[in-house]
């Protein structure tokens, strides 16, 4: 467990289109990039092994500029291909905002951020009360048909709440601004509201069926 002091003010930062860590969350990323190789090697090297992840905003003839808004994950697991390839697994500590993008000699991007106003991310495992699962199932096995996704609906039907809302809004294929939007709902409730919105959006004439 973490204290917002323990947090580091500097840290890689991997920008990814569309891949979506949340707090308490496990992302496994496949790093193949000599500069990414690097990160990877550098965050080993330090107490914390932390590296965030941020959605990049395309911009024309430029570097894409980042979120304002990423999540850090803690480097938990790590295995090499006979190539060179790195597998990790990344497990989701905490929001951040990006206070200014460092210059510097690493290959990849560097930032200094502020952990202000996450302290939600650093406490228990966050409940829904207004969670109608029932109803949430319904919908979501619809999406999951018109996707051609697949799924194990026991254990979705036994994951606690926060696990079921952020595992299904990191693994859903929505566009990288709808997953900026997931990472910022500010609770649990808005996430699963804002999750809602995207998948009814998705599955627009299918039907009149709404999710409140």
């Amino acid at each position: 467990m973490y204290s917002a002091s323990d947090l580091p003010r500097t840290i890689p930062v991997f920008p990814l289109p569309g891949a979506l860590l949340l707090p308490r969350g496990r992302l496994p990323l496949h790093i193949f990039e000599p500069r990414y190789l690097q990160m990877v090697d550098d965050c080993l090297k330090t107490g914390d092994r932390l590296i965030g992840m941020v959605q990049p905003r395309e911009v024309p003839g430029g570097d894409p500029k980042l979120q304002s808004i990423g999540c850090a994950g803690r480097l938990t697991a790590l295995s090499e291909t006979e190539d060179g390839r790195y597998m990790i697994t990344l497990s989701g500590v905490s929001r951040f905002r990006i206070s200014k993008e460092l210059e510097g000699f690493a290959p990849y991007r560097r930032c200094d951020v502020s952990w202000d106003g996450f302290g939600r991310d650093l406490g228990q495992v966050e409940h829904d009360p207004e969670f109608d699962r029932d109803r949430f199932l319904s919908i979501l096995g619809r999406y999951f048909d018109a996707e051609e996704l697949k799924t194990d609906w026991s254990s979705l039907s036994e994951a606690e709440d926060e696990l079921l809302i952020n595992a299904l809004s990191m693994m859903c294929p929505f566009e990288p601004e709808d997953k900026q939007a997931l990472l910022e709902a500010p609770d649990l409730t808005t996430r699963r509201e804002t999750l809602v919105t995207l998948i009814e959006f998705a599955l627009a004439g299918g039907g009149d069926e709404r999710l409140q």
